[in-house]
């Protein structure tokens, strides 16, 4: 009898409550098994995996070292903090965060020798990252301080949104540069693409520089910083930026804070600084490019000019009159081609996540590279596995399974291989490898723990050629895999060496000890040193044709590198000193100026104390780390939330509790939600209590005219259980999520006499089941595409009160998506079709699939859905708007919905809607992060009406 007091289907308009929890997000984590230790010092907590003890000792002292150098021109020693040394994964990276407070590290060093230089990887982050911890720190004073009391970290996150991150990333980039003999500032291919567009006349506005372009080489905000920082402290002294910080956290709540900070303090706003140091490094790249003498070469015709940026880097000869490339740029993901000069350019194989170590390999009409393998459900476990493909067929072999090898070369006769691999506990070795199989022939030996460096085979397959980083800086060395007997080619020096490349009684490497990087050779016998490129830019990854008359590398412009050829003629390279000298840089005045730099340049990396004690580190003993409290983002999406948030440091717990305010029905609640991710399931629970408040119409007669309003108490309790897998494969991205949740509903003070079919009520309660399954899978994109040109998803649910006690409803839904190309390059189309059934009972579920945009949801018994999208980019520009406003592209979408819906007694229902989407992405405000606004135009067919809606697509964060 209850269906005589439930309002028909047709008038279910609100949004159905969920039935599963609104859950904290999937972070990444280490596998459930591995057992973590940790070490204290004054200033840190060092936690580190098992099997890391000893380089976990190292790291901690080493921290300790850098403290007081890397915290003096900030002139804020910052509080202690607590450092996670990752070794699961062969990622290179490292980062400080706030939300909550805590470094990490990735601990398996990169073979870009553009990255680490001449330094151990983990010395080089502990001076970088840190400096992070000191920017960050330097935030607890002013207005700023006491937003942090009021609401935490999130409350000095936000009052620190003001500063640009070419400040953040600048300084820090300038720190390691200063205080160490190498750092990212000293090494030219750091400052490739900013020479390049400076000397070809690419003077770009300051907005853009900052926030970048869909058409040009914008240099990342690690460059532009760099300068900038560097520029202001070789003007105004070391501490320069302390005191614009202290001006900015002062009060830093209001636009171009920043700005006016640092014109209070220096006379300079951004744009003027960034004028500034135009000026200055556009002088001296000037007169570098006046002392050049430059060698000739000759571009491969099959590379055109391109109005968008393209590169085409790392060639290997595969044949005299064919070289095999990698091309990327803002409108290509990664894949190899071979060039011809006959002009044809052949696309050969598009690659999947490539762990680039900045070369490439071939043998044998064979090519090889490492790709990274992510665990299915372990975030924080990625492997680096050898693929190997077959010119000659096609073919493609995943050569290596859950291995950790960072760079591998094919032998000429492609039978063999040999690789680096990083272990877990930071040993690094050189492997031989059959590259029929990927068995393990030999591991060499490395007593001394140095680090390998780009590997390659000489001529007689049994000999390698490879950089090695020693603890006073880098060689090339020989090694002979049969004998493991080591012959140093170069002295040890502060030159970072790179690209060997065997020819002959010779082998071909990378130096910058000109200033610029340019190709250079040794000779094995002797030692005698030449150079073989002079190019003004620069010259990398040379590779010798078969039949060794041509050399071939990439050179960079402006445009992007291009892959060019000279004769290979010794007797034209130009003799130079076997001793490097380390080329000047912009940052040696600041080496000068700063005060802990020579004392942090002499102690020695291995210069460790007495050992720290170590103890163990139980994740379920620290389940809680409070990190931001007042006005926080709570989970259910609520317009305003009161409480306190909290993550522990191995990404394993997470918890809010707090009390929220709906505001169309002015009603309050509390609520409570911990996610517990520390096993192979993802477990949440959610607890809900607040106040509901509703007005309904009471006759079932047309016209409804007679409306109650009524206000009632709830309790939802929500629980289950969720695993997300990551199951990306080579160039595509792929997701399978599968979940289980269950919700109950308890209501008080229900007192009207009917309800909609989708609210519990009458002292009823609800007791529902949700099971779900997500898959998705989608090509990688470049910047300039608008959505994948190919992809597929798919989604099902089925909801069911599976007990016999209170509301009865029952619904199963499914849907999907293709993604296909469009008509031209960066265009797509999207198909999509859903299918959703349920029961006509005493509750109604909320849509489980897509429905008509701009028309109001209708619940029915059966309902089908269809929509056809074609996404597209109208046009890219370099708009400015004062200070105020960037627009960088104009997107649009037409699109047209249709959907059928059937219930018993009811006719059925046809409706169709289309529409065009307009959007700008835009930046506000000189702040990188993007914006994506519009406005959305529909035609309902159904209605013959009108319709104009706002639309935001992204708000940047």
């Amino acid at each position: 009898m209850l269906h005589r007091y439930v309002l028909p289907a047709l008038l279910v308009l609100a949004s159905w409550v969920p039935a599963h929890t609104q859950t904290l997000p999937v972070l990444d984590q280490n596998p459930a098994s591995l057992r973590w230790y940790q070490l204290r010092t004054a200033h840190f907590r060092v936690l580190y995996p098992v099997g890391f003890a000893a380089t976990a000792q190292r790291t901690a002292q080493r921290l300790e070292q850098v403290y007081g150098p890397v915290s003096a021109t900030l002139e804020r020693p910052p509080r202690p903090i607590s450092l996670l040394l990752q070794n699961q994964t062969t990622v290179n990276n490292g980062f400080v965060t706030i939300l909550p407070r805590h470094s990490e590290f990735f601990t398996t060093p990169p073979q870009d020798p553009f990255l680490s230089g001449t330094l151990d990887w983990l010395d080089l982050l502990s001076v970088h990252e840190f400096r992070h911890v000191v920017q960050f720190d330097k935030g607890l004073q002013g207005l700023s301080r006491v937003a942090y009391q009021l609401f935490g970290y999130g409350g000095l996150g936000l009052a620190g949104l003001g500063i640009p991150d070419w400040f953040t990333e600048g300084d820090a980039v300038g720190t390691e540069t200063a205080l160490t003999r190498s750092g990212r500032g000293r090494i030219p291919n750091f400052d490739l693409g900013f020479r390049a567009n400076l000397l070809a006349g690419k003077r770009f506005s300051y907005p853009k520089a900052v926030c970048g372009s869909y058409r040009d080489n914008v240099p990342n905000h690690y460059v532009l910083g760099y300068y900038l920082t560097t520029n202001l402290k070789r003007s105004n002294g070391a501490t320069a930026w302390s005191a614009v910080l202290d001006r900015y956290y002062a009060f830093p709540a209001y636009p171009f804070s920043f700005s006016n900070s640092l014109r209070r303090s220096t006379g300079l706003r951004v744009e003027d600084l960034y004028q500034r140091t135009l000026s200055s490094l556009d002088s001296l790249w000037q007169a570098q490019q006046g002392r050049l003498t430059r060698t000739e070469a000759r571009p491969l015709a099959v590379q055109p000019e391109r109005r968008v940026f393209t590169e085409y880097q790392y060639p290997q000869y595969v044949t005299d009159s064919t070289v095999l490339a990698v091309k990327t740029g803002l409108g290509d993901i990664s894949q190899l081609v071979l060039l011809r000069p006959s002009g044809r350019e052949q696309r050969v194989f598009v690659q999947g996540l490539v762990n680039n170590p900045e070369m490439l390999s071939v043998g044998g009409n064979k090519v090889c590279w490492p790709e990274f393998r992510y665990d299915p459900r372990w975030g924080q476990q990625v492997f680096s596995e050898i693929r190997l493909l077959d010119l000659g067929t096609g073919h493609l072999t995943r050569l290596t399974h859950r291995t950790r090898y960072t760079a591998a070369a094919l032998s000429p006769d492609g039978r063999s291989l040999v690789a680096v691999r990083t272990d877990s506990a930071y040993q690094h070795r050189l492997v031989v490898l059959d590259a029929e199989t990927g068995q393990v022939r030999k591991v060499l030996a490395n007593p001394t723990n140095d680090f390998y460096q780009q590997p390659r085979w000489r001529a007689d397959q049994h000999s390698v050629v490879v950089v090695t980083l020693k603890p006073t800086g880098k060689t090339l060395e020989l090694i002979d895999t049969e004998t493991e007997q080591h012959q140093p080619l170069l002295p040890v020096a502060n030159d970072n060496l790179s690209h060997p490349q065997p020819w002959g009684d010779y082998v071909l490497f990378n130096s910058p000890r000109s200033g610029i990087d340019n190709v250079y050779a040794v000779a094995i016998a002797s030692g005698q040193q030449f150079q073989v490129t002079s190019r003004p830019l620069g010259a990398y990854h040379a590779a010798v044709a078969p039949s060794s008359r041509q050399l071939a590398f990439h050179d960079f412009r402006a445009e992007g590198a291009r892959v060019v050829t000279m004769p290979l003629e010794p007797t034209r390279w130009v003799p130079v000193p076997t001793a490097a000298i380390s080329p000047a840089s912009y940052a040696d005045p600041l080496t000068q100026q700063e005060p802990g730099a020579a004392r942090l340049q002499a102690a020695s990396p291995d210069s460790v104390g007495p050992q720290l004690a170590a103890t163990r580190y139980r994740r379920l003993q620290h389940p809680f780390n409070v990190y931001s409290w007042g006005v926080i983002q709570a989970p259910s999406g609520q317009a305003l939330s009161l409480g306190i948030r909290s993550q522990d440091l191995l990404n394993t717990t997470q918890a809010i509790v707090g009390a929220g305010y709906d505001q169309t029905e002015r009603v309050g609640n509390v609520f409570a939600t911990l996610s517990y991710q520390g096993l192979f399931p993802i477990f949440d629970v959610t607890l809900q209590h607040g106040s509901r408040q509703t007005s309904v119409p009471v006759d079932r007669q047309l016209p409804l005219d007679s409306v109650r309003s009524d206000r009632w108490q709830y309790t939802r309790l929500t629980a289950g259980a969720r695993l997300p897998l990551n199951l990306t494969r080579s160039r595509y991205v792929q997701a399978l999520t599968l979940g289980t949740y269950y919700s109950e509903e308890q209501v008080r003070g229900y007192d009207l006499p009917v309800r909609y079919r989708n609210e519990v009520g009458y002292g009823r309660s609800l007791h529902a089941v949700t099971y779900s399954l997500s898959y998705t899978r989608q090509l990688l994109q470049s910047k300039r595409d608008v959505a994948p040109r190919w992809g597929q998803s798919i989604s099902a649910s089925w909801r069911t009160t599976p007990f016999a006690a209170g509301l009865q409803a029952s619904q199963w839904a499914v849907q999907g998506g293709l993604y296909i190309p469009g008509l031209l390059k960066h265009h797509a189309l999207r198909l999509r079709g859903g299918y959703q059934r349920q029961s006509r009972e005493s509750y109604q579920f909320g849509a489980a699939v897509f429905y008509p945009r701009g028309q109001s949801y209708v619940s029915f018994e059966r309902l089908q859905t269809g929509s056809i999208e074609y996404r597209l980019p109208v046009a890219d520009m370099h708009w400015a708007l004062g200070r105020w406003l960037y627009v960088q592209r104009l997107k649009a979408a037409a699109f047209l919905d249709v959907a059928v819906g059937q219930s018993q007694g009811i006719p059925v229902q046809h409706y169709r809607t289309t529409g065009l989407d307009v959007t700008f992405v835009f930046n506000t405000l000189r702040l990188r992060v993007p914006f994506e606004v519009g406005a959305r135009t529909i035609y309902n067919q159904r209605l013959g009406t009108w319709e104009v809606q706002p639309l935001v697509l992204n708000i940047g964060f």
